[in-house]
């Protein structure tokens, strides 16, 4: 394995890190102030426009899609510290149209998509002109295991109509999220991995109502992680994805980089909480001396340096695996980091909210919210026991087969 960086990958690391402390970091506050004022919660800020805006024009743009016509042709391997260093602060992955869930969506456009749904879809994500959600997780049902899911995509004529209720619905609160990609059964006779479909739905096609918000800890994203329900919602037949019963095919496909993205995210953050905490801890004194003096206190920043440096490793080794032998192959990997990573970042941060005392917990540090964030990822895409039951099967499956 060779985790080595081209000069390509060196000079983006350097523009990315560049365009953060110049354009992100400054204005960090000012994306909240602009929601603020707005008085609307799930209102789009005018400086992420700007910074999409200059991110383009430095051609820092789409640079997750590996091996691809449409992307700048990174593997994941190459990609993995540019994410690193967008995932400091929670909203810049938008400003380089890096952002989940609409990656994740542009990967299943990119790769099952028709022509014909590419350029309507597609190509409008692929110049930020648009968001997009993923109507997959469901209230009633432990959507955990993708089987379980109740709602139904039937076909009549030369259409689908769609009834079902969704929650975590994550960008749909967004006033220019435009389109869902939808999971719902076909064919509740077939075999479980063949029963679900995937259908490209409108946001503004009669039947759709948007219930609620769902707070993380108290907090309200931006982007809104919706509940909503579907019903009659009818479509062309055209917009299914693939074929019926291809639903649970196309969602490992996609779940799979959208993992490691996230981890790779949550390397950066916990980076930036390090920073905070050392910074924090050599500024000020308690009992006569220099907090950073105290031998608990230097526990926590080593434990937080070997930690990072285990997660980035076995991260690296997980996305060299997915460009070398392909995501399937690469599956105990991808399962492994995504129990360690949001682990790893929620000890970091939590160590470095300690370092802070009350500061850490208030608004005044990004540390309460990257908490908040980093604590759900321990549930999104999966829940850590899935997870781990996928990586000791393949372990009983290495063993005794």
């Amino acid at each position: 394995m060779d985790f080595g960086t081209t000069d390509r990958v060196r000079d983006l690391q350097g523009q990315i890190s560049d365009f953060m402390d110049e354009f992100v970091f400054p204005n960090e506050s000012l994306f909240y102030e602009q929601i603020a004022e707005s008085g609307d919660p799930h209102h789009h800020p005018q400086i992420m426009e700007d910074l999409k805006a200059k991110a383009r024009a430095a051609d820092l743009w789409n640079l997750f899609l590996p091996e691809s016509e449409f992307g700048a042709g990174l593997t994941n391997l190459e990609y993995a510290p540019l994410a690193e260093l967008m995932g400091r602060v929670s909203w810049a992955p938008e400003v380089f149209n890096c952002n989940a869930p609409d990656t994740g969506n542009m990967e299943v456009l990119a790769k099952y998509g028709t022509r014909a749904q590419q350029e309507r879809w597609l190509m409008p994500l692929l110049e930020g002109q648009i968001r997009s959600c993923f109507s997959m997780t469901e209230p009633a049902v432990a959507s955990s295991d993708a089987r379980n899911i109740q709602s139904e995509i039937t076909r009549d004529g030369d259409s689908y109509v769609i009834n079902g209720r969704k929650w975590w619905t994550s960008n749909a609160g967004r006033h220019n999220c435009e389109v869902s990609i939808f999971m719902g059964i076909t064919d509740a006779d077939a075999d479980p991995h063949r029963q679900q479909s995937m259908i490209i739905v409108p946001l503004d096609t009669p039947g759709i109502t948007i219930h609620r918000n769902l707070e993380v800890f108290g907090f309200v994203d931006p982007e809104g992680h919706m509940e909503m329900s579907f019903e009659d919602v009818r479509v062309p037949a055209e917009n299914l994805l693939q074929e019926e019963g291809d639903g649970f095919r196309i969602a490992q496909g996609r779940l799979g980089p959208g993992r490691i993205h996230h981890c790779m995210r949550l390397i950066g953050l916990a980076e930036r909480a390090l920073l905070a905490m050392v910074t924090r801890v050599a500024q000020r004194e308690t009992f006569g001396r220099k907090i950073s003096e105290h031998g608990v206190v230097q526990n926590w920043i080593a434990e937080s340096r070997c930690e990072i440096e285990q997660a980035r490793l076995l991260t690296l080794k997980a996305a060299w695996m997915m460009d070398e032998v392909g995501n399937k192959a690469a599956r105990t990997e991808i399962a492994a980091i995504k129990v360690i990573a949001p682990s790893m970042a929620c000890r970091v941060i939590d160590r470095a909210i300690q370092a802070h005392g009350g500061m850490g917990v208030c608004q005044d540090t990004f540390l309460a919210r990257a908490y908040a964030g980093a604590r759900s990822l321990r549930l999104a895409d999966g829940p850590d026991e899935v997870h781990k039951r996928s990586i000791a099967k393949g372990e009983f499956k290495r063993y005794l087969s």
